[in-house]
């Protein structure tokens, strides 16, 4: 009788062992922090603690000397938690991955080695196409922190920052009803007798809600505007009171805005903040009144706004005190070095844990939508779109 022919042989036959993924090895980071060059901006990407922690799971750190001086961190609070201390800008921008606040300059940018790895604040609206073109000369791979997206699908570092721009607003107006400052003489605090000054907040997104949060907690009565029901349904739910709140109809903020003493505005458009509150509005305002425009940075929301400095953060226009600052939370500059601290720091060690930034991407969608350039590869339509250049799908060239 013939045998019967098969292509394997007996051993094949047999059950094999199962073939696991073998996992991923961890890689090393090298990260580069330089000191921060622009206009008022004393924060620090990595606080002391922070750096301690990177350190230890064995990665390097170089710091250009001074970087923390404007939060008060001294070279020594971090050469003792593990950081190298260097003068050399060139040698920090040498590193694998730089970790800046603000964008780098386009003269930064020279400094920065090919293929390497940034991760700062985008800042689109301050950008010149120049600046994409030199990223992408260099094969340079950028995250900007503020498209970054937790678990929940919200903004970590935007929302962040608000929350420290909204507690910020009422501490400024509180200073600013002060004889120091030739306010009022009004204080926040509801005192036994005295009436409780009125505190109108523009906007019931994280800076209003910070804002709310805050003044009430000195005593304040407060109105909330927005024309999202959601938010202001959520802003009580968060504050766990009932508190008065309406969307912007001119007839019922008219009247707000007579009666209070303090207007924070801190509403938000695409390309700029919509004008909620015209210069007639301004001019039927309580002389001494204060406002804080959180939303400067987008135009203002206030006819009346002119941007204005640390240095001289305030003018008056029709009695009305205003504080026009952009970039609020720079002034409490060591919180939010801590705060910025907080949120760069696992995702660093999640990338090294990882095998890399390019494991990290494929696998963590939120930090994707942080990517705007993939080695020289525009991956952001709305850069793309605002600066008529090419760009590519991320999950083309990652999957």
């Amino acid at each position: 009788m013939a045998k019967s022919i098969t292509p394997f042989s007996k051993a094949q036959l047999l059950p094999q062992e199962e073939t696991l993924e073998i996992s991923k090895q961890k890689s090393s980071l090298f990260i580069g922090i330089p000191k921060e060059t622009a206009f008022q901006e004393k924060r620090v990407c990595l606080t002391p603690d922070a750096v301690s922690a990177i350190v230890n799971n064995g990665h390097r750190v170089l710091i250009e000397s001074g970087a923390g001086k404007g939060s008060k961190f001294s070279d020594k609070d971090y050469s003792e938690n593990g950081a190298e201390i260097t003068n050399d800008v060139a040698k920090v921008y040498g590193c694998p991955m730089i970790l800046k606040v603000e964008p780098p300059t386009l003269e930064e940018l020279k400094l920065i080695n090919p293929k390497s790895t940034l991760i700062s604040a985008l800042q689109i609206k301050t950008q010149s196409k120049k600046y994409f073109e030199t990223l992408a000369s260099k094969r340079i791979t950028a995250l900007a922190f503020e498209f970054i997206r937790d678990e929940d699908g919200a903004y970590p570092a935007v929302r962040a920052l608000s929350e420290i721009a909204g507690t910020a607003s009422v501490l400024i107006a509180s200073e600013l009803l002060s004889n120091t400052t030739n306010g009022n003489g009004l204080m926040f605090g509801n005192i036994s007798g005295v009436p409780p000054i009125e505190v109108v907040i523009l906007g019931a997104g994280t800076v209003g809600e910070f804002a709310a949060r805050s003044a009430i907690g000195l005593g304040a009565n407060v109105k909330i505007f927005d024309n999202s029901i959601t938010k202001l349904r959520c802003v009580q739910t968060n504050l766990g009171r009932t508190l008065y709140t309406s969307t912007i109809q001119p007839k019922h903020l008219k009247k707000a805005l007579k009666r209070c003493d303090v207007v924070i505005g801190a509403v938000r458009g695409k390309d700029r903040s919509p004008v909620i509150v015209t210069e007639d509005m301004v001019e039927q305002m309580k002389k001494g009144a204060v406002i804080i425009d959180v939303s400067i940075d987008m135009g203002g929301c206030f006819e009346t706004s002119d941007v204005t400095t640390h240095k001289h953060p305030i003018f008056e226009k029709h009695g009305v005190i205003h504080y026009c600052v952009p970039n609020i939370p720079a002034r409490y500059s060591r919180t939010a070095s801590a705060s910025i601290s907080n949120i760069f720091t696992p995702y660093l060690l999640k990338i090294a844990e990882d095998g890399g930034l390019e494991h990290s991407l494929r696998m963590d969608h939120g930090l994707k939508n942080g990517l705007y350039f993939y080695h020289g590869i525009l991956t952001n339509r709305a850069v793309g779109e605002w600066f008529d250049m090419n760009y590519n799908d991320i999950n083309l060239l990652i999957f």
